[in-house]
């Protein structure tokens, strides 16, 4: 599994808004400052993540983006499912191979990375992250 740059900056965005939202709306520019994205490109991100339920729009001039549910039920898989598709580690074909060399390694070794990687990725939680983020960022600096 390889996450695209979308992946990625979707991923960052996405924190940005459950920190930055609290039930209230941030405009996509606010996001974009923050993390250093073109706008532009946050668009189309955000468009594939509004497509897939995870957030909700508001036009206008006091609109903007929010989280479509809770943190706590949003996990990263989610996101990155809208943004990449399938994240398995080979891509599965259509057709079954009939090479038993080939079917051996499909289930035992490609499945089971798929399966204790998205495991992993849908086990955190938005909230998992920000909550951690800022721990993190809370903690003191100590300066010599």
């Amino acid at each position: 599994m390889k996450v695209s740059t979308k992946g990625r900056y979707g991923l960052r965005a996405m924190i940005d808004l459950a920190l930055y939202s609290k039930n209230d709306l941030v405009p996509l520019i606010s996001i974009a400052e923050r993390q250093d994205i073109s706008k532009s490109y946050l668009e189309q991100v955000f468009s594939a993540l509004r497509k897939a339920g995870l957030v909700k729009s508001i036009k206008g001039a006091q609109g903007g983006y929010t989280l479509s549910t809770e943190a706590e039920n949003i996990t990263v898989g989610m996101i990155l499912r809208a943004l990449e598709g399938d994240l398995s580690v080979v891509p599965i074909e259509d057709d079954t191979p009939n090479n038993r060399i080939e079917c051996y390694i499909r289930t035992k070794i490609w499945e089971e990375i798929d399966n204790k990687v998205f495991s992993y990725i849908d086990s955190i939680t938005l909230k998992d992250i920000t909550d951690d983020y800022l721990k993190m960022d809370s903690a003191p600096m100590y300066y010599i």
